[in-house]
């Protein structure tokens, strides 16, 4: 089992987070900082231990918010990719970037000042929502200019600070409603040259097509084009949809509704499994029309729950290009380990195919 991304941030992170302050400000008081950052550290996860470290700092820094921002961002080390900093060490930074987000609301310019260097040694991803949510305009304008930003961590800022549903992170409400201002963005940035950034922005669009699923439609079949970039960034920010059988995120990837190639048999091997096993469900397809077709093919199990009942798990199959009077075929190894993230108990698991968001009978298998 994998070790717990706490036991990355252990006790010696208050000690290092105050030799970075001190760095740049001789007479911050140290031991006070660290008494107050490990008080009942051990029990804690590694957000709040991050979290409580930043109350620390609000602490034992000036209560002058504006001189304690200054503090922070002068204490910064080397950007990412420069020697020296690797895996973990960047959540050094997280304490700075909960400070930011606590404790500087009230100070907008030392605030994107420090976001500003923040995000180019970690993320300021967490921290930017405070500001968006209230210094809308303003922090949009920023991240207008930001988005030409030399720096490629600067540039992804952009699109994943605006994430309407991102991660560990309070969602942003308003863009929930109106994702205009957001996708007013992630216009700036859908061709930038790094794929850091695209693949953000595709996560962006994933989350705006939680709660706009026609918006994102639209979005997509306006930038689809013929380069392979902008194509991945499509593909990537429609998965939901794709997986959901959305018609319109379907046709926008050239697998209509109206696809004359159907499935023309299923074999789902073997019909009887142990937990710990695999199941092969392999789809033989057919094009019976006398012009090539494409289809796009998922496996949904329904796997059975503790109480009798089942949930329906989407796994990606594959894509296929038919030739006239064509066939196809689309194998999928499927596992029935017990994960984290899902629990397997005995029953009848029915599987169904979807065939351009049309869903078909699969047979089934049995876990004793």
């Amino acid at each position: 089992m994998a070790e717990p991304l706490k036991n990355s941030f252990g006790p010696d992170i208050p000690a290092i987070v105050a030799g970075m302050v001190l760095a740049v400000y001789p007479s911050f008081d140290k031991e006070p900082f660290v008494s107050l950052a490990l008080d009942g550290y051990d029990q804690l996860e590694l957000t709040p231990r991050a979290r409580q470290i930043s109350d620390a700092l609000a602490e034992t820094l000036p209560a002058d918010r504006r001189e304690a921002l200054e503090i922070v961002t002068r204490s910064v080390g080397p950007e990412i990719g420069e020697p020296g900093l690797t895996g973990m060490e960047g959540f050094r930074y997280l304490p700075f970037v909960f400070f930011v987000a606590d404790h500087g609301t009230d100070h907008f310019e030392e605030a994107m000042a420090a976001q500003y260097e923040l995000t180019k040694r970690f993320t300021a991803e967490f921290s930017i929502r405070a500001y968006l949510e209230r210094y809308p305009d303003e922090t949009l304008g920023r991240l207008r200019v930001w988005a030409h930003d030399d720096s490629v961590h600067v540039r992804r800022l952009v699109s994943e600070g605006t994430r309407p549903r991102l991660p560990w992170a309070p969602q942003l409400k308003g863009f929930r409603e109106d994702p205009t201002p957001v996708l007013e963005l992630l216009e700036l940035l859908k061709d930038d040259e790094e794929e850091y950034v695209r693949r953000s922005v595709a996560n962006n669009l994933n989350d705006i097509a939680k709660d706009h699923p026609e918006v994102v439609v639209r979005t997509a079949e306006l930038w689809w084009n013929e380069d392979d970039n902008r194509r991945r960034l499509v593909r990537h920010g429609l998965r939901t949809l794709i997986k959901q059988g959305d018609p319109g995120a379907l046709a926008v990837l050239g697998y209509g509704a109206d696809s004359p190639t159907r499935v023309e048999s299923v074999f789902v091997e073997p019909g009887e499994v142990d937990i710990g096993d695999s199941v092969r469900v392999t789809v033989d397809l057919v094009n019976p029309s006398a012009e090539p077709s494409n289809a796009l093919v998922d496996i949904v199990v329904h796997f059975v729950k503790a109480n009798g009942s089942t949930s329906p798990k989407v796994f990606k199959g594959g894509e296929r290009s038919l030739s006239p009077h064509g066939t196809a075929t689309v194998s999928k190894l499927i596992s029935v380990a017990q994960l984290s993230t899902r629990t397997h108990y005995p029953g009848t698991h029915r599987v169904e195919i979807q065939i351009n968001g049309r869903l078909e009978p699969g047979g089934s298998f049995e876990i004793g």
